[in-house]
């Protein structure tokens, strides 16, 4: 599919295009799969080596292979687009997710949304309150990581640096831990964490792809780190359904 054969949107909208740049992963694919349903225009970045994991996309996105920190591929597939959604992925020691971010942050248009991934341990603003065990867990994986030369979270805390002090129209979405299943609805969210209603940590994968490309067209989170949880987590629906 070429750039120029992309499907219509539903109900004769204006087409909205939106790149996923990080498309082959499993967060990527539900953020296809949910863009498709809502008649958006897609165009899905991954390293060339995943390209074959969007096979059942193939006629109906386009994809741009290649590193998704190289600012020629990223300048590339976002050309054009409305919205960007990224998957801040902190792996090898080469400043992957902050080049990244910079590289979106650099070739989207001025007026687009920025919608990024990432999960609960970036803090904006150091209001987040943190277990004990969620603080030593981070601490682990980030040494292991580093040792074995595979992940740097850090970089992930200078990406979401970056993208703070952006003046565009961006928005980190913070997730808890994930697990597979059918959807339960779009996530709530809370500026912090320790808030109680985000107190059993955990959302559909699925879902939390929902929250992102419903961030898209939700004016609300415009410059916002939404922490998010599932809907249907009994912490949740205690502090929804008392309000």
């Amino acid at each position: 599919m070429t750039s120029d054969q992309y499907i219509q949107p539903r109900n004769g909208a204006q087409p909205y295009r939106v790149c996923i740049v990080g498309a082959s992963g499993k967060l990527g694919q539900y953020m296809i799969e949910h863009a498709l349903d809502r008649g958006y225009e897609v165009v899905g970045v991954c390293r060339e080596r995943s390209v074959g994991k969007l096979d059942r996309f193939a006629d109906r996105i386009r994809i741009v292979p290649g590193q998704t920190n190289d600012p020629e591929v990223i300048a590339r597939a976002v050309d054009g687009c409305d919205g960007v959604l990224t998957v801040l992925v902190p792996w090898g020691m080469r400043h992957y997710s902050s080049g990244t971010a910079q590289a979106v942050l650099d070739h989207a248009r001025p007026d687009a949304r920025l919608i990024f991934s990432c999960g609960w341990h970036i803090t904006r603003d150091g209001q987040d309150q943190y277990t004990r065990t969620f603080r030593a867990m981070v601490k682990i994986f980030g040494w292991a990581g580093r040792a074995v030369r595979m992940v740097d979270v850090d970089d992930q805390v200078e990406a979401c640096r970056r993208i703070f002090a952006s003046d565009t129209r961006w928005t980190v979405v913070r997730g808890s831990d994930l697990e597979e299943g059918p959807s339960q609805g779009l996530p709530i969210w809370r500026e912090h964490v320790g808030d109680p209603a985000l107190a059993d940590n955990l959302t559909r994968r699925i879902d939390f792809a929902l929250f992102m490309v419903n961030a898209l067209t939700d004016d609300d989170l415009i410059q916002q780190a939404p922490a998010i949880v599932g809907c249907h987590t009994p912490a949740a629906l205690a502090r929804t359904t008392s309000r």
